[in-house]
């Protein structure tokens, strides 16, 4: 039984520029510029130096605590170890590659039968996950071995987010129609490790292809499909859980509270790899698109490639006003192109002047639109009025940290406020108040 939850908009989504597009591998670049910062948590140390060789696959960072490493998507030689621009717009120590185009795999990387995954424990197919550095890869870029690790008795339901309800994004459509199978065994791969026979696949409705693609590979796998009305903020994580099980993860709450994981569709397909190919994850699927691209396309892209490449591989008829890491609503504007693709990156959207929609001095007209279309029952009036104060204690009151920064408060303001960059300096402002306080 399908759910449904409260707010939320219908964006035009701006799907059919790559929908029908086959993905396509992109050729690695002769440089990649490795982040060593890909995933929520402690930033990987370099274990390389300049001038070293590196083979693909090879593992170049790594560090303990909440960390997974990061791997070489070519072969080649260390060309530097330094700070390079990140897409989050903050510079971050990085791995650049100087590609030998030789493609020379690491001697680490072999393909797994049948009869030795079966063999793996559950602890066993853990550190797999892990050693392959595999991340939400839906934007979260949370550390996938530590959700399931922690997950394992306390899990009852497996949720697997095909629900892409951003506009222009197709990756995950894609990945469901081309890659079904190898999507559906990392599914399986995951219900193992979490001890249940069952996992649900929630997808949006304007996804046919995807969906029969999906229901023709699911027999006997365990895996229902849960086909859900398109709306956005439909993949948001916690009003996924409410649209497939009835259930709302408490504020301030994580999904195993509730005994749910959520697992991205890319996730899963890197899972596959990592278990059976033995390849850690080293490229993604990319959606370019956007108003003025000459050629969108969805690309399988090595992680490392830069922003110029891609943007170049496409073409576009006029000088980009705004360059997005992922999609309208969520997406980080680039200030700078030479940034590379991260795990986490599943889209770069770029768009045209005639997407400027600013507000010279906007001002809340107290209409409460914002509050209609919410999905996270906040009242966004409130929470500006409090941050426009500077008044810590109203912004907790109003639950700012809740919010998810989907942007729909902000997609439905007349005045034009910009919602979502005020409440990410308020979170931020709340975060150094509550270290100031523990000072």
């Amino acid at each position: 039984m399908a759910f449904s939850f409260w707010g939320g908009i219908h964006p035009h989504d701006n799907k059919q520029y790559t929908r029908d597009l086959h993905v396509q591998q992109f050729p690695a670049a002769d440089t990649l510029v490795v982040s060593m910062s890909q995933h929520i948590g402690v930033p990987c140390e370099p274990l390389v130096k300049k001038n070293d060789p590196v083979k693909k696959g090879q593992k170049i960072g790594d560090n303990t605590g909440l960390c997974v490493p990061v791997h070489s998507p070519v072969s080649g030689t260390v060309k530097a170890v330094e700070a390079r621009p990140h897409s989050s717009g903050v510079t971050v120590m990085s791995v650049v590659i100087q590609n030998d185009h030789q493609d020379t795999l690491c001697e680490d990387i072999r393909p797994r039968t049948q009869e030795e995954v079966d063999a793996l424990s559950a602890q066993e197919l853990i550190s797999i996950i892990r050693e392959a550095g595999i991340v939400g890869m839906g934007g979260a870029s949370f550390p996938t071995h530590v959700k399931l690790s922690g997950g394992i008795g306390k899990i009852d339901t497996i949720i697997v987010n095909a629900g892409e309800c951003e506009p222009y994004i197709t990756a995950d459509d894609r990945l469901c129609r081309e890659m079904p199978r190898e999507l559906i065994s990392g599914i399986q791969i995951i219900m193992r490790i979490l001890g249940l026979s069952e996992a649900h696949i929630g997808i949006e409705d304007n996804k046919p292809e995807a969906i029969r693609a999906l229901k023709a590979n699911v027999a006997d796998s365990g895996v229902i499909v849960d086909i859900l009305p398109a709306k956005y903020p439909q993949g948001a994580e916690k009003q996924l859980i409410q649209a497939i099980t009835g259930r709302q993860v408490p504020s301030g709450g994580l999904p195993a509270e509730v005994g749910c994981a959520v697992i991205n569709a890319a996730t899963c397909k890197a899972i596959h790899d990592a278990v059976y190919e033995g390849m850690p994850l080293i490229q993604r699927i990319v959606t370019v698109s956007g108003d003025i691209l000459m050629e969108p396309k969805n690309l399988l892209v090595p992680i490392g490639t830069s922003y110029n490449d891609l943007l170049e591989a496409c073409g576009h008829s006029e000088r980009p006003y705004k360059v997005l890491c992922g999609g309208p609503m969520m997406g980080v504007a680039q200030f700078d192109l030479s940034v590379s693709t991260v795990k986490a990156c599943n889209a770069i959207t770029i768009l045209g002047k005639k997407n400027r929609f600013t507000v010279n001095d906007p001002h809340c007209i107290r209409c409460g639109k914002c509050i209609d279309v919410c999905p996270m029952h906040l009242m966004p009036v409130l929470m500006y009025k409090a941050l426009y104060s500077n008044e810590i204690e109203e912004m907790n009151q109003t639950h700012l940290m809740d919010c998810c920064e989907c942007g729909c408060c902000a997609y439905n303001c007349p005045a034009g406020v910009p919602l979502v960059l005020a409440f990410r300096s308020g979170k931020q402002k709340l975060r150094d108040a509550a270290m100031a306080a523990k000072k």
